[in-house]
Parts: structure tokens; sequence; C-alpha cells
């Protein structure tokens, strides 16, 4: 099973990414989880150690390699350098595991308005496209708003977007904006979560206001989360309600997805 998982910054992919990854994990299941955020925390969110957290450094700033693979000096723009560079060790080679989940950084690049041609962008581009060709048993894809990392070669291999808001109107615009990069390039297999969540009337809100995406669930607001951030350790240890609601998503995209 493949998802990936965006949102307006801020709104908690990066929470929900690791609840799910670790409630895969628990049950047995093989996961490897890809951090594509510019400013990786994943790895935190997990409750990775210190010495493992020190091995990861995300494949975007890794000038030495993205030269030797494309062969060109990252930074450059234009000019020749390979297009599609080897990366099918990347993986397991750059990637650190920990209770079940493995983490590999992958960074992002600022593709601007009008893309960018450029070996780190080439790089990355080559590196999401062969993780969802893999046979992993759940791929989880925390990315930044958008679908950049996505194209029309590779969304048939994504199970499911899940698109994270918090119930307020400029987050479902967020939303809507992602839903409709999603269906241009003919992804339309979407779910909403509700992060932040304290009443009723809140979750009432997103699912009357949820621009056509059904609601896969709802993550209450918690101050655990801030609480395990700052002690170092997994929210879906800390944070019960949260992990409980991040069981039972889990189990419906099992369910839907038939993965």
């Amino acid at each position: 099973m493949k998802l990936a998982i965006s949102g307006k910054g801020g709104v908690g992919k990066t929470t929900l990414a690791a609840l799910l990854a670790q409630a895969y994990a628990d049950i047995g299941r093989e996961v490897l989880a890809v951090d594509a955020d510019p400013s990786p925390c994943l790895a935190g969110a997990l409750g990775f150690p210190d010495e493992l957290r020190a091995r990861l450094k995300p494949i975007a700033e890794m000038d030495a390699l993205i030269e030797e693979r494309t062969g060109a000096k990252p930074g450059t723009v234009g000019g020749f350098f390979t297009l599609n560079p080897r990366v099918d060790d990347i993986p397991e080679r750059f990637s650190v595991v920990h209770r079940g989940v493995r983490l590999l950084e992958s960074g992002s690049v600022d593709l601007g308005g009008s893309g960018c041609i450029c070996p780190e962008a080439a790089m990355l581009k080559t590196l999401f496209t062969h993780l969802l060709f893999r046979k992993d048993d759940v791929l989880i894809l925390d990315m930044y708003a958008g679908v950049e990392h996505l194209g029309r070669a590779t969304v048939d291999f994504v199970d499911a977007m899940i698109i994270v808001v918090e119930p307020t109107r400029r987050s479902l615009g967020t939303a809507r904006q992602i839903k409709k990069l999603a269906n241009d390039i003919g992804l339309d297999r979407l779910w909403l979560v509700g992060n932040k969540v304290r009443n009723r009337d809140e979750s009432d809100f997103l699912e009357s206001e949820s621009p056509g995406i059904p609601v896969l669930g709802f993550l209450p607001a918690d101050l655990g989360v801030q609480e395990a951030d700052r002690l170092g350790i997994p929210v879906y240890d800390h944070v019960s309600s949260l992990k409980g609601s991040a069981e039972k998503m889990a189990e419906r995209l099992s369910e839907e997805s038939g993965c």
C-alpha cells in the first residue's frame, strides 16, 4: 500500500505520517516512511534515537552523491546531466530502521513556478518514481503541500492521497487546491483527515465543508503532541487518543485499498 500525505504547512502531516507508520509496523507490516519535507522532522515524531537520527541526511542535500549519479554539480541549471540517475540502492543505503519503521529523508527542491531543470530535481524525481514502483508492503510519503513529487506516470501506483486539514476555512481552501492538482494528474483516490479537532462542532464543520473529499477520520486536539516533541518520545506512544484514531484509519485504508 502506498500513501501520500499532504496539506497546508503546520496542519499535522508529519504527526499523521508517524502515527500511521507505527500503527502498521505494530501489526507486523513492513513500513518505509519517506520524509519529503524541506525541514524533515518525521524522525522526531517517530521517536528515533539520536544515534539513528544522526545518520540521516536528506538526499537532496547530498551534493557528492548527486554529482556522482547525474554527472553535474547541484545548483547548476541547464547543461548536460543524467535525467534518470541510478537510485535503486538509495532506500536501503541511506535509511535507518527503528521499531519496524524504515525511514528515509529525501528532502526537496524548490521547483518554483516553472519547475527546476537541475541535477538535484532529476535525482529526486527518479527516486520518487523508483519508490512508487517498488514492492514495499507499506510506503508512506510525508509530503509538503502539493503533488510535485507525483506525476501521471506514477499516479496509478498511489493507493491514496491523504490531505490533512485543521477545522478552518483557510485549511480547507488549501485542500481544495491540492484536490485540483491531484485530479489534474488523474489522482482521485483522496481522503480528508481533520487534525486538532476540539469538539463535535468542528468535526461537523469539516464534514459539511469538505471540498468533495471523503473524511477518513479525525485526530483530537491534544497538548500531548507538543509534550511528546519536547520529551523526544513518539507521539504514538504518548497520546492514546491519537493512537486509537490512527489505528482505525489504518484499518480502514487497508480495507478500502485491499492491501
